[in-house]
């Protein structure tokens, strides 16, 4: 490769990516390489931007550890964690939204009605619903993950002062397909500011705030699993997440509850959340 000018360099690193045997993989790191090296051409970059860029990612993998990674909190800021979700968004099905660095899949099962709230300072929220197949059948058996913040706005997997169960369960769906329990209303929360993520958001003059919101992974035997979350109406944050996760089909208002307790519920609440989800079978 003698011939390597700024005319030629992008086709002779196309061509050395071929050599990958796996065609997935050869096709995105090539197109990969296309648009990387576009780039570098649109905007003329510079040395120094370029090595400022690598000491970014420097910085970003010597913050990131096993209970933080970085680097997704740079995927969520740019957008591309949410636009993969709606690229493969399944037709029919609740619509998605992002994962966030604090799931555990080792939340404790909790039976219908079951309270979460406990002694945590709140408003006590009833959240209920059905899960469905795309035909309107209810999926009995199916589970519901459900992780929040607290009321200062902290998860319990990032929060010493919280027990690590603190507001999150997993709870099987009842024969008609019903979940409820009740639990606080979250706080809002900026993303984590003491890294270069952070410190590129705040250069800007960007938000780092989150609204607040209800993670839920909703899994049904035989159905593609939706991960996504729920937003509230009155959020002041709602129109302006640090990392595009909101959805118009997400946002909801918590209204009034009963006097009293529903039948099966433990804890007589303050305010109601109905949110149904809807899996999409898998294909035979």
């Amino acid at each position: 490769m003698r011939d390597i000018t700024a005319d030629t360099i992008t086709q002779a690193v196309e061509r050395a990516w071929g050599k990958a045997p796996d065609p997935r993989l050869r096709h995105l790191l090539q197109r990969l390489t296309h648009h990387v090296h576009a780039f570098a051409r649109e905007v003329g970059l510079t040395h120094e931007e370029w090595l400022a860029t690598i000491e970014f990612l420097w910085r970003a993998g010597r913050i990131s550890d096993d209970k933080r990674n970085e680097f997704a909190l740079l995927s969520d800021v740019m957008g591309i964690t949410s636009l993969v979700d709606l690229l493969n968004a399944a037709p029919g099905a609740t619509i998605g939204s992002v994962l966030g660095p604090f799931y555990s899949d080792d939340s404790p099962t909790v039976p219908f009605g079951a309270d979460l709230a406990g002694d945590n300072p709140g408003t006590v929220v009833l959240v209920t619903g059905v899960v469905r197949d795309t035909a309107g059948k209810p999926l009995p058996g199916a589970v519901v993950d459900m992780w929040q913040t607290d009321a200062k706005g902290a998860y319990a997997t990032q929060d010493a002062a919280q027990d690590d169960d603190n507001l999150r369960c997993k709870q099987v769906c009842d024969g008609q397909g019903r979940y409820a329990f009740t639990t606080v209303e979250p706080a809002p929360y900026t993303i984590p500011m003491d890294g270069p993520v952070g410190a590129l958001i705040n250069t800007v003059g960007r938000t780092p705030w989150r609204p607040s919101h209800f993670h839920f992974i909703v899994r049904a035997q035989h159905h593609r699993p939706i991960v996504t979350e729920i937003f509230f109406e009155h959020d002041h944050h709602v129109d302006s997440d640090a990392v595009f996760g909101v959805r118009e089909a997400l946002v909801r208002r918590l209204e009034q509850a009963e006097a009293v307790a529903p039948p099966g519920v433990a804890r007589r609440p303050e305010r109601r959340l109905d949110f149904d989800f809807t899996l999409v079978p898998l294909p035979d």
